[in-house]
């Protein structure tokens, strides 16, 4: 079995300007669908993200639920027919593609590099948009399904913080697919895919946040600016 150099990329943020749950949401808004799951969605999620704002939780605190959460769209629809709602939330993100880091993929990809997703978002919305980039290796939340009928729960972990690594190399050993990841590249925007970008002898910052931002350039770990199409240490 031979060694591979990987390039292991996180999606919000990252590789799109829109977060995906936008268009996972507006799905069910534009057709009328699971308005008091929403109503409960925004009862649980809109107080903690100003608690957030406050300080008083950490990014991740906030962010692993909501992914979480997700799940409960999707409550009664059997998986078979789910495959409109991650179509429309991959139609939902023309126009917002990271036209940088989109390219570091596909040059990725030709050079014969394992290219893996790896987001918190659930697992067969994030299948559908790593079919859109060509990329066959993908890590997302896995959602809970009974009798080919999704349950409404996720799948612990969600594939956020220390998750991101473990749920990527998890998979990794699963496929036996061994990797170099001192030669592996990770690119990611926030402090929550900091275990995914130190897996690795080559973290990119991509888009940071600013605690990302300040983290990079204390460690001299390469970024790819709002503003360059280069990449720059």
């Amino acid at each position: 079995m031979s060694i591979q150099t990987a390039a292991f990329f996180d999606i919000d943020g990252t590789l799109t300007s829109l977060r995906t749950w936008t268009g996972y949401l507006d799905y069910f808004r534009q057709r009328n669908l699971k308005r008091t799951t929403h109503l409960a969605f925004l009862g649980v999620h809109y107080p903690l993200y100003f608690v957030r704002r406050l300080g008083l939780i950490s990014e991740s605190a906030f962010r692993r639920p909501w992914a979480g959460h997700l799940a409960w769209y999707v409550r009664g629809i059997p998986v078979q027919e789910a495959q409109p709602i991650w179509e429309h939330t991959v139609r939902a993100l023309d126009g917002s593609w990271r036209r940088e880091t989109r390219q570091i993929l596909e040059d990725h990809l030709r050079a014969g590099d394992l290219v893996m997703l790896v987001s918190s978002g659930p697992d067969p919305m994030v299948a559908r948009i790593a079919a859109e980039l060509g990329v066959e290796h993908y890590v997302g939340t896995r959602l809970e399904t009974r009798n080919g009928v999704f349950t409404g729960r996720s799948i612990e972990p969600v594939v956020i913080d220390e998750d991101k690594a473990s749920a990527a190399l998890a998979y990794l050993a699963g496929q036996n697919i061994e990797v170099d990841l001192d030669s592996s590249f990770a690119y990611a925007d926030s402090t929550t895919d900091l275990s995914l970008l130190e897996m690795v002898g080559n973290p990119v910052v991509a888009y940071p946040d600013d605690g990302l931002r300040s983290l990079a350039a204390e460690r001299g770990w390469k970024i790819v600016s709002e503003n360059s199409s280069e990449t720059q240490a």
